[in-house]
């Protein structure tokens, strides 16, 4: 078992890092395509929509993908989302009008729904101790994203929004040859003969992990760089804007480790709640235009909210077939909300402030979590 829980620890490493190159150009398009939409020959309802759409083709990828997992192994599917995402990313910096990065984030969309049942599949593996596994995993992915906003948004300034996204293809294909040094394993189920969506019944973790994707993930990823630019200039927002969205996968990186050893001696779904009012309060601040106070809070206990959601499914579901088909219903509900809130952002802004749009995400996202509360959650991962 000690052998077997190092060589555990070596596959959650060698995948967490396929991610985190991965992420470098979806990180990064959050950041310019707002502001540089003319640049790409799009419209503001057009970005809600591409911003969208890689989120939209996960909700109805989730069931396949995750019975293809099963069926031929991680290995085989991550070399081919390691391919695809090399794909994306290079099409961001040629490509010019709504269809052809249309076609970029459906190719994403499949990458990246691959990568992250594997990866999570990889780190909850064993039961024990699947909190402190999930946050090391989440913080290596979120290494690769927290360089592409940084350097390239100052890229960006230096070479313009479409070549900077042909620099960040170059080390996304080291992802490739890290897939292929991945162990073969045997498969642990074979194919089902249908498509099957994870559209059961939303348990009370799934409707949170909606309202954190809406608000966190689409709201406010949005939204961020354009209420930064209602007070300073416009490299100065977008410098802003992608320091504060990295600061989302910084978060992450610190956040869902300390969040993910601490909740397992204290118990996963006491410390999700926790963490889950803390996002409510982010929220809440922001709509007071205390941005930047409001995003630190927001994005470290996104952080948070990222391993222990999956601790919770480690801890409460039975075998490897029910912990995939869980991880992949979250991860659908989690997905429909962050590819809502862009569609609605995008659209209501014209008539609804940024601000407003977060009060009204809190009174909801608080509303949920009431609700979390009376959960029989709580008490199955209660230590």
């Amino acid at each position: 078992m000690a052998r077997d829980t190092r060589n555990g620890w070596q596959v959650i490493v060698s995948s967490s890092v396929i991610m985190s190159f991965a992420l470098l150009g979806d990180a990064l398009i959050y950041a310019i395509l707002p502001i540089y939409s003319e640049s790409f020959g799009i419209t503001m309802p057009m970005v809600g929509v591409l911003l969208s759409a890689n989120r939209l083709v996960r909700v109805f990828a989730y069931g396949l993908i995750s019975d293809l997992v099963s069926a031929h192994g991680k290995r085989l599917l991550c070399i081919i989302a390691a391919i695809m995402a090399t794909a994306s990313t290079g099409l961001y910096g040629i490509s010019t009008g709504f269809f052809p990065l249309l076609f970029a984030r459906i190719i994403w969309g499949v990458a990246y729904a691959i990568l992250v049942l594997s990866t999570l599949a990889y780190a909850v593996e064993y039961k024990e101790k699947a909190g402190t596994r999930v946050g090391v995993s989440q913080a290596i992915q979120r290494l690769g994203p927290i360089t592409a906003l940084l350097l390239g948004a100052w890229l960006v300034g230096l070479v313009g929004p479409n070549i900077v996204f042909l620099l960040m293809a170059v080390p996304t294909t080291l992802g490739i040859f890290i897939a292929l040094s991945l162990p073969k394993q045997e498969p642990i189920a074979q194919l089902p003969n249908r498509n099957q969506l994870k559209w059961a019944k939303p348990t009370p973790l799934d409707i949170l992990y909606f309202m954190q994707g809406y608000a966190v993930d689409g709201l406010f990823a949005i939204s961020v760089t354009l209420m930064l630019a209602e007070t300073t200039n416009l490299s100065t927002a977008v410098l802003g804007g992608g320091a504060l969205l990295a600061l989302r996968h910084l978060g992450e990186a610190t956040g869902a480790p300390l969040f993910g050893m601490i909740a397992d001696p204290f118990g996963a779904g006491k410390i999700f709640f926790i963490a889950a009012i803390f996002t409510t309060m982010g929220l809440l601040l922001i709509s007071l235009s205390y941005v930047v106070i409001g995003a630190v809070v927001l994005m470290i206990f996104r952080g948070a909210l990222a391993s222990l959601g999956p601790a919770i499914i480690a801890q409460t579901s039975l075998g490897q077939q029910d912990l995939m088909s869980n991880l992949a219903r979250m991860q659908t509900w989690r997905d429909l909300g962050a590819a809502i809130g862009p569609l609605v952002t995008g659209t209501t802004l014209i008539y609804l402030s940024a601000e407003l749009q977060h009060a009204i995400a809190a009174i909801i996202f608080g509303a949920v979590l009431i609700y979390f509360s009376k959960s029989k959650i709580l008490i199955l991962t209660k230590k």
